[in-house]
């Protein structure tokens, strides 16, 4: 199970001037912030540089550039350091292991079990167990075990009875952090994990990325 929200894209506009840079070549920039329908009323200017709204547009020309860039190799495509997304992820301990895997151009800000792993009863729900088969007397024991430390730890607040909830607790424990990642991250990381075997890479993580503005320059989809 993986469960992705909150997500937020940001650094296009400074991404695309930084992209134009090396050539000087900033007034063939087409993007910029637009409005909805076109053209306002009585607007001279063409909706891409007009203003009124906050909707930020990417331009043809800047899109061709972009992708042009990636085409070229991580040398070449150093702006898409500077698109960064920042979301919600809630995965088991065994997904987080190996996106730790990711080091260079993330940022992880964990719910912690070292402080909060006592704060409720332990449900299924705090599992993932679907692809399990036939054994729910092993899920059942697990939780009855947990919930006997915690309730003991409670009670008593004996660091051993902590310790058995740590050292008991099984990988497929969700965990909820607060990410950032940028977009040359992301298309290593999509590469890198989108025939995964599990499902929480492959299907999960990797049809999120499509999700993204303009997903192409990541997967490398639609490319001409």
């Amino acid at each position: 199970m993986i469960k992705i929200e909150c997500t937020h894209v940001d650094g296009w506009v400074s991404a695309i001037r930084g992209m134009r840079n090396p050539m000087n070549s900033w007034e063939q920039s087409d993007s910029g912030y637009g409005c909805v329908d076109q053209l306002c009323e009585n607007c001279s200017f063409d909706y891409n540089w007009c203003g009124n709204t906050g909707e930020y547009k990417i331009g043809e020309k800047d899109l061709d550039l972009m992708k042009r860039l990636v085409k070229a190799g991580s040398d070449h495509s150093k702006f898409m350091r500077m698109i960064t997304v920042t979301c919600d992820i809630t995965a088991p301990l065994y997904w987080w292991k190996e996106f730790d895997t990711y080091k260079v151009g993330t940022v992880r800000n964990s719910c912690s079990t070292m402080h909060k792993i006592h704060a409720k009863e332990f449900t299924k729900d705090d599992f993932s167990y679907e692809n399990v088969l036939d054994d729910v007397a092993t899920i059942d024991y697990s939780l009855d075990r947990l919930n006997y430390a915690r309730s003991k730890y409670l009670e008593t607040k004996d660091k051993r009875y902590w310790y058995s909830m740590i050292q008991f607790l099984p990988s497929s424990y969700n965990q909820k952090a607060t990410v950032q990642i940028n977009y040359a991250v992301l298309r290593n990381m999509y590469h890198g994990r989108k025939n995964h075997k599990l499902d929480e890479w492959s299907v999960g993580f990797c049809n999120w990325i499509k999700t993204l503005p303009h997903s192409e320059l990541i997967t490398g989809e639609n490319d001409e």
